[in-house]
């Protein structure tokens, strides 16, 4: 039979009332009877009834997170920083992934709906109408890297179009020209925002007009595509900025078949700075967004709009970006912060 909390308080010679405070760090109990409670609880192995405990708090502990893909390095990392935070909490993750398809996107939202305190939706499907139909307004959401902006949700941005900018600025500095840039998903905000950027650099250059985008899905393989249309470009590029880091590192495999320099012949660039970034050859010159810190940010603000709804803001927040600048593009090891 499992311990339960009389058999805590029986042991304890205490109530239920004072073993329910001191389990929960609530005061009203002396530390040596905090002690004395905690000492038999560990003695008995007696682990608290979550759902008993929901029922009276109205809170499960958990925070819901709906990302668009769970498989790379950036996912990983951003999960990572969620984790971390949450976990400093008390508080547990569930993570689901809508996989680029809006219904899937739906459901997984739908089904956390009763079983989380919060959401935190990073989805190219997540607009206005989306949201307003899959998800409720009593539920405290913090939204990553969206357009919406909304009096209901509150949200976090990464600075993609200041990063990509910058980026451009710098391999013009270096006397690129031709710079051509590997977009991802249509749908992607982020992507959006980045190819903005790539556009408002060229366009300040005055060279508008040498804009050339290629397809992409964030993946090694779609890089890797994308170097070989770059190569087959009359002229050929001298430079080439990929959305993603993944992106970027296949195409360093494409020049590197085809036998092109880089970056003496073709400059390479990413974002994102995931970790293998830096241990490519050569080494790749990206857009660094702190994804672990990203995930620990978004935990910390939705953190705050459960324990204090009525002082919840949803002003959007931005999260600023840093130029790496390594052998990939011909510089030496640098870092320069963008607010």
């Amino acid at each position: 039979m499992s311990v339960t909390i009389k058999d805590v308080a029986r042991m304890a010679n205490v109530s239920v009332a004072s073993v329910s405070r001191a389990l929960n760090g609530h005061s009203g109990v002396t530390a040596e009877t905090q002690k004395r409670i905690r000492d038999v609880a560990a003695r008995l192995r007696y682990v608290p009834h979550s759902g008993a405990r929901s029922l009276i708090t109205r809170r499960t502990q958990t925070i819901g997170a709906l990302l668009p893909d769970l498989h790379g390095a950036f996912w990983s990392e951003l999960i990572r920083g969620i984790d971390l935070a949450a976990r400093a909490r008390g508080l547990y993750l569930l993570v689901s992934s809508s996989h680029g398809d809006a219904t899937e996107a739906a459901i997984a939202l739908r089904s956390m709906q009763g079983r989380v305190d919060g959401l935190l939706v990073m989805s190219p499907h997540a607009d206005e109408a989306f949201l307003e139909e899959n998800l409720p307004v009593v539920v405290p959401t913090v939204l990553i890297n969206s357009h919406v902006r909304s009096q209901r949700q509150a949200s976090l941005d990464v600075d993609d179009f200041g990063g990509a900018k910058a980026m451009v600025e710098h391999l013009l500095g270096l006397g690129r020209k031709r710079i051509v840039f590997i977009a991802g998903p249509e749908v992607n905000h982020d992507v959006q925002e980045r190819c903005r950027g790539y556009r408002t650099a060229l366009a300040a250059a005055g060279l508008g007009d040498r804009a050339a985008i290629l397809p992409g899905d964030f993946t090694e393989e779609s890089g890797y595509r994308a170097g070989k249309q770059a190569l087959a470009m009359v002229p050929r590029p001298d430079a080439i900025f990929a959305a993603n880091d993944m992106m970027a590192i296949g195409c360093l495999s494409a020049l590197a078949e085809a036998r092109v320099r880089t970056p003496e012949d073709i400059a390479v660039a990413g974002f994102d700075d995931i970790p293998m970034a830096r241990y490519v050859s050569p080494p790749l010159t990206t857009v660094r967004i702190r994804i672990a810190e990203l995930g620990e940010a978004a935990l910390a603000r939705l953190a705050g709009m459960i324990e204090a709804p009525d002082d919840a803001t949803p002003e959007p927040r931005v999260v600023g970006t840093e130029l790496v600048v390594r052998a990939s593009c011909g510089g030496n090891d640098t870092l320069r912060r963008r607010a």
